[in-house]
């Protein structure tokens, strides 16, 4: 029995929009553009412990299109997730909320991202898949670089 308490467990309690927005500022004039506007995307997570070996992991998507300077539609969600996670060394647990739980919350926030924009009236915004463990070694090494020493010369 104490075997069965000592394994690994990494499971999906619950996922869910926590929150949704979208904006056309310029509506309905955007409506009449020939040109197709340019589309940037920004990513950010949080994560929180809710209780013992219970989770909550956001990832929060903001995408932007402008025509120059004016936005033709600005949709952000975030999608959260409570996940179990027990019996995890404490170094493996970073990791897995910085890499394993994004990567499952994406598919799910790329389409709300897609819905919404299309029930705005524009063509759906297909987003690229995102490398999660390429981002969390960036933000490692980015904090680790940060965090040394500054050297004299």
């Amino acid at each position: 029995m104490s075997d069965q308490q000592e394994q690994p467990i990494f499971s999906i309690e619950k996922l869910y929009v926590k929150d949704l927005s979208l904006e056309v500022p310029n509506a309905p004039q955007v409506y009449l553009e020939a040109q197709q506007p340019e589309v940037d995307m920004q990513l950010h997570t949080q994560t929180q412990q809710l209780d013992d070996g219970y989770f909550e992991s956001v990832l929060t998507v903001t995408v932007t299109a402008k025509l120059g300077e004016k936005t033709v539609f600005l949709a952000e969600a975030s999608q959260g997730g409570i996940f179990q996670i027990r019996n995890i060394p404490a170094e493996d647990l970073e990791p897995i909320l910085g890499m394993a739980c994004p990567n499952i919350l994406f598919p799910y926030v790329r389409e709300v991202i897609s819905d919404v924009v299309t029930r705005a009236g524009f063509p759906p915004v297909i987003l690229a898949p995102i490398n999660f463990e390429q981002l969390y070694m960036q933000r490692q090494t980015q904090a680790a670089s940060q965090d040394a020493p500054a050297t004299v010369q």
